[in-house]
């Protein structure tokens, strides 16, 4: 344990940053986000978005979730509608619409089966034109709700930008209670958390894999930094990296058949490339420094790392078998935590500037990088797959929290809880 802690505090920010915060941090566990929005885009779309007919009764406001979403992406503003439930078969009073600068509206409802399931429908409008966009429908469970709201969402979404919504996703991350660490899934609002995994020991660095079925993290339990690979499904787990010394920093190669790490079995801390079905390990990096976190680009060849090997630690790119390595990051003499967005044009990462540890985000075709937060103790961020947003870990205002954030830092949402340490985000891929 104290090996790992002196091996890898080099790259950790003094206090509350990933292992070293995991063995002091305190408080008790998140059970609820709100969501808070804040901050102005330059090109947002202005939506009406109406109470849904039939919702009032509903445990769930599909509305309400839908209008959270969209303005949590950056791209939408809210607009008020009539103030009255419409469902999809409402004629909308367009004038009015845009005389409020309205440019588009969505209404709907929400109506119990006889069965207990629920039948949402909406219809998107054009309001500039008058001219319907198209018309959703989908029969769920009253616990896939909220699940219908985000896919709504992502419809929504994806007719008015043509990009793919990322609001039916997850994410993982991890909280600390008195004596116990927690791994938890949840919506990409931080809603409908579930607890994956419960520990007395430290669990860090979750990983998604590339279908999102599985995870794999670190986990304490065996006094000792160990991998493992977690169905979540059938929340069966195997042992995929315990090695003499440590075994960190998983990350899973686009096709599911690998995990980097970062072990210390053959002295010093160097990358490897794990088979996830034999479990055998080949050695990637040889260098007398340290090598960490690593991740892959999305078509597998390339991988991107931290290593002091200048001295100081700054991210490196190398190919997917190894061999010689490129420096990313020249600006500052602290750069950690990369994560490549899925379209492969952007790198973020953790920038320690004038002793505050910030969210950087790169164009990786210029090299140009600018810090997007105002906050000063960030950490860990990971991008949606979409590549539109990222959600990293921060403290605001003495607290814990989760945030996301637009790539240009305009517009950011705060996902807290009324109390708790919470850390290591991670944003699962499409389901």
């Amino acid at each position: 344990m104290n090996t790992f802690l002196l091996q890898f505090l080099p790259f950790k920010r003094p206090l509350g940053f990933l292992t070293l915060l995991y063995l002091i941090f305190t408080g008790s566990a998140l059970a609820q986000f709100k969501v808070d929005v804040s901050g102005v885009g330059l090109t947002q779309v202005p939506i009406a978005i109406a109470t849904f007919k039939g919702e009032e009764t509903a445990p769930q406001k599909t509305s309400a979730i839908l209008l959270a979403d969209l303005e949590r992406s950056g791209q939408f503003r809210s607009v008020p509608s009539t103030g009255m439930p419409m469902d999809e078969l409402s004629r909308p009073d367009l004038p009015a619409l845009r005389q409020k600068s309205a440019d588009a509206l969505v209404a709907g409802s929400a109506t119990r089966l006889a069965d207990g399931r629920y039948e949402i429908r909406a219809r998107l409008w054009d309001v500039v034109s008058g001219q319907e966009r198209g018309d959703y429908r989908e029969t769920v469970a009253v616990a896939d709700l909220r699940l219908s709201a985000h896919r709504l969402a992502d419809w929504v979404y994806e007719k008015l930008t043509g990009d793919k919504g990322v609001f039916a996703t997850r994410i993982a991350y991890i909280t600390k209670t008195t004596g116990k660490y927690s791994l938890w899934i949840a919506d990409s609002d931080g809603e409908n958390s579930q607890a994956a995994l419960s520990s007395s020991e430290p669990i860090i660095s979750p990983s998604w894999s590339p279908k999102g079925t599985q995870l794999a993290y670190v986990s304490f339990e065996s006094r000792k930094p160990v991998i493992y690979v977690h169905e979540l499904a059938t929340g069966k787990r195997k042992v995929m990296a315990n090695f003499k010394g440590s075994n960190s920093a998983p990350a899973w190669s686009p096709d599911s058949r690998y995990l980097l790490a970062t072990l210390s079995r053959d002295g010093g801390s160097q990358l490897y490339q794990i088979d996830v079905a034999s479990g055998e390990a080949k050695r990637l990096t040889q260098n007398s420094g340290i090598d960490t976190e690593p991740t892959f680009s999305l078509d597998g060849s390339k991988i991107y790392f931290v290593s002091d090997r200048g001295g100081s630690p700054q991210i490196y790119r190398m190919g997917a078998t190894g061999g010689a390595a490129e420096r990313v990051t020249f600006a500052g003499s602290y750069n950690i935590s990369p994560s490549l967005s899925p379209d492969g044009r952007w790198l973020t990462f953790i920038s320690r500037v004038g002793g505050q540890f910030k969210v950087q985000v790169m164009n990786l075709s210029t090299g140009q990088s600018n810090a997007i937060t105002e906050t000063a103790a960030d950490e860990r961020p990971s991008f949606a797959p979409n590549s539109k947003l990222i959600v990293y870990a921060t403290v605001l205002q003495g607290r814990e929290a989760l945030m996301t954030t637009t790539l240009d830092g305009k517009i950011k949402a705060k996902l807290s809880g009324q109390s708790g340490d919470i850390r290591e985000p991670a944003w699962g891929p499409y389901r």
